[in-house]
């Protein structure tokens, strides 16, 4: 394959050149059948066969328990802002839950839940607040879990591990007894965190993901559910998105996004070549120090976010001279780093390397930093 530019966007993301390589070798005959997986019956044995390993496969990649489904479902981590209160909010009769505000994506989730019941801020980090000695201003840094104000009936609290606008992360999830709330399961937004690290199952009752962040191609989300919070949606919730409903279907109460799955099911086989999850956090751990490193040793840029919180996956940064962010993103395209622009709500600059960036790119990218200070500094 000719050599492509690194492609650092926030999602749609890079995925791995092999994956797209046989992908591309399959788009007309899938393993001899025939078909493109586009053209398959969501119900036959092709692709029953391709949904089975990629469940398989995401099972091994993070050691899902049994007790816990594997859920393919449509519309994004957005719309489960709406479908988590619509599943979970009437958990035992609550009608209320908690939501811990760490940046944009939270704020969404939040926002979203008030039409299903009483969703209460149990913690927030919109405001500024001294880290390590430092003042950081708001959404850059994460509220602690003994700070937390969890009401313990609630139906569950909600989290957001990692903000991919604001590059705030946070990964040491609390037990939820330790935060006086041991009857309320923890519910994870983790799409641009997932499979960049092990998941310890034992302190959450449920996960989602956008895959296409970290996982594969826009269409499909991930939800990872412990089995007993199925069965408690609200009778205005569709059929469609009730968990206990797509659980008892296998994924497949309607037609699911085929080709998403497969793209997938192939980036979880590529993990799994690669030393799994365990073995990409190494990388990930190597790639951020990396990029940090450089973005620390100079006064010519600057990381956005206190040190502790930072994001192994999007790194915002700026330039000490603004008017040079025009510049710097005409000459980066050049130089064929992509998509290094960052949100339009905070601006400056955000590369956003996940497990599909190689050290290469991420070399390639603290080189041109470095001449870009050089030619301009």
């Amino acid at each position: 394959m000719t050599t492509r530019p690194w492609n650092f966007s926030a999602g749609p993301a890079v995925l791995p050149a092999s994956v797209l390589e046989q992908a591309a070798e399959q788009m007309l005959d899938w393993q001899g059948s025939g078909m493109s997986v586009m053209e398959m019956s969501h119900r036959g044995p092709e692709f029953t066969q391709i949904a089975t390993e990629a469940e398989q496969d995401l099972r091994k990649l993070l050691a899902v328990p049994d007790d816990f489904a594997v859920l393919f479902m449509q519309g994004g981590a957005t719309a489960q802002n709406a479908i988590v209160p619509l599943n979970l909010v009437n958990r035992q009769g609550a009608g209320k839950a908690d939501y811990v505000l760490s940046g944009r994506w939270s704020v969404k989730s939040h926002a979203e839940a008030q039409r299903y019941g009483d969703m209460a801020v149990a913690a927030s980090s919109g405001e500024p607040h001294t880290v390590n000695g430092n003042e950081q201003p708001a959404w850059t840094w994460f509220p602690q879990a003994d700070t937390w104000q969890v009401r313990p009936d609630a139906a569950y609290l909600h989290v957001c591990s990692n903000e991919t606008v604001g590059g705030v992360e946070w990964a040491d999830w609390p037990a939820m007894a330790d935060v006086g709330a041991p009857d309320v399961p923890l519910v994870v937004d983790a799409s641009s965190q997932f499979l960049s690290r092990p998941v310890d199952f034992d302190r959450i009752g449920m996960l989602y993901a956008g895959a296409q962040k970290n996982a594969g191609p826009a269409g499909v989300t991930v939800v990872l559910i412990r089995r007993d919070l199925l069965g408690h949606a609200l009778p205005v919730c569709p059929p469609a998105f009730d968990y206990a409903t797509v659980a008892k279907a296998g994924s497949m109460f309607n037609t699911p996004p085929t080709y998403a799955i497969y793209i997938m099911g192939l980036v979880f086989k590529w993990l799994l070549e690669q030393g799994g999850v365990a073995a990409i956090e190494q990388r990930n751990i190597a790639k951020a120090a990396t990029l940090y490193g450089y973005l620390d040793s100079t006064s010519f840029y600057r990381s956005t976010v206190a040190p502790v919180y930072r994001s192994r996956m999007n790194a915002p940064f700026v330039l000490a001279d603004p008017a040079l962010d025009a510049t710097f993103l005409e000459e980066a395209d050049q130089a064929g780093l992509l998509q290094l622009k960052g949100h339009k709500s905070v601006g400056g600059m955000r590369a956003s390397i996940y497990n599909a960036m190689p050290m290469e790119g991420v070399q390639a990218l603290v080189s041109f930093l470095k001449d870009f200070e050089q030619r301009h500094g």
